[in-house]
């Protein structure tokens, strides 16, 4: 079983090193040890793979970096022309001290920053072999880099939203009742992949009062009429960048006679959440924006999520649309805005678009109607 990623589409390597220097200057002289993932498909153009063999990417405060990979594994990176990035191949067989290696190309830091999700595992052998340097996480530095997505990367999401865009135009062909939630789950998924997606990475349809749980996935639940249908889908198109989408239906006229009431509340804080979005606007303030609406509707209790994620390489990632976050957008920003009602045991209702800070407004990735589709 291969431990690595599928290989996709490869930034220039002028993008790259530049990436890669800039990781250098955010990193202050601290060492950088990025582990397979989304942080090193950002640096180098491949996310790679590990499991219980180390492969971690070394920036040293000084010289030059080192990719330390098993030799197994080497052919993998063979897409990336990693000379021209002035990265150094230093490949291990097994029964090599692999952390030794990492940290000989770390040199003598004092504090070294370890990617947020490697292994603890790799941590603690990282800790053996440089017992004098402290650990930190490398998240608040490299987040600082991929926060601000640059034009190709607008444009990797722009093709992405408008791939999940075709799907949901297609949700009419599956969603009907006397089929369970699996079953339309199944041919939405073969549609994200055919509308020019790599893989499905999520899919949840959530009808009824499952609709009531923002998770909830896919289950056996035979899809009645009347139904509410939560459908939140996305996956990553070749370029790596994430598509992310929620629009909710109704099989028939709702059989809940505040449906369309409440959904326009909805409606209209996802609407002014969107409209608040703008260059020097705070996170928090975007949360705020949705939030109040719902709560003077006499629904705060039942909207129980943050408003929105940052997108990109992860459909999860910073800056976080959520209370208490501060940070003010900038240009380049990209976020889900996705405010939600969930009545427990009843139905539930979100709509989501993916936006993108521009340098006076706003930008959204998503162009399907925000209304209650009616099937």
């Amino acid at each position: 079983m291969s431990s690595r990623a599928p290989l996709g589409l490869i930034p220039d390597a002028a993008v790259l090193r530049a990436r890669l220097e800039r990781a250098r200057a955010a990193a202050g002289g601290t060492g950088l040890l990025i582990a397979p993932g989304s942080d090193l498909r950002y640096l180098i153009g491949i996310g790679g793979g590990s499991f219980e063999r180390l492969t971690t990417l070394v920036i040293p405060a000084e010289g030059a970096p080192a990719l330390v990979v098993p030799k197994m594994e080497a052919p993998g990176f063979a897409g990336v022309a990693l000379d021209e990035l002035g990265v150094d191949v230093v490949t291990w067989v097994d029964g090599d001290d692999a952390y030794a290696l990492a940290a000989g190309r770390v040199g003598p830091a004092a504090q070294i920053a370890v990617s947020d999700f490697t292994p603890a595992l790799h941590v603690l052998g990282l800790r053996d072999a440089l017992p004098k340097a402290e650990q930190v996480l490398a998240g608040p530095i490299v987040r600082e880099l991929r926060m601000r997505k640059d034009a190709a990367e607008i444009d990797a999401l722009r093709t992405a939203g408008a791939a999940i865009d075709r799907v949901h135009a297609r949700v009419h062909e599956w969603l009907r009742p006397g089929r369970t939630e699996a079953e339309v789950g199944a041919d939405i998924a073969a549609a994200i992949v055919e509308e020019g997606h790599t893989l499905a990475d999520f899919v949840i349809v959530a009808s009824g009062p499952n609709g009531a749980s923002p998770h909830h996935a896919l289950s056996d639940r035979v899809i009645e009429s009347g139904d509410v249908v939560v459908v939140d889908i996305g996956g990553p198109v070749p370029e790596g960048y994430c598509s992310d989408s929620t629009r909710t239906y109704a099989v028939g006229a709702p059989r809940d006679a505040d449906a369309a009431t409440t959904y326009a509340v909805l409606q209209e804080a996802q609407q002014a959440a969107v409209a608040a979005v703008r260059p020097g606007a705070t996170a928090e303030s975007i949360d705020a924006a949705a939030r109040d609406v719902i709560a003077d509707a006499g629904f705060g209790a039942y909207f129980i999520h943050r408003t929105g994620h940052g997108i990109g390489l992860d459909v999860h990632e910073e800056p976080y649309i959520v209370a208490g976050n501060a940070l003010t957008l900038e240009p380049g920003m990209a976020f889900s805005v996705e405010p939600g009602i969930y009545q427990t045991g009843r139905w539930g209702a979100r709509i989501e678009d993916i936006v993108v800070v521009t340098a006076d407004g706003v930008e959204s990735m998503n162009q399907r109607p925000h209304e209650l589709v009616v099937l």
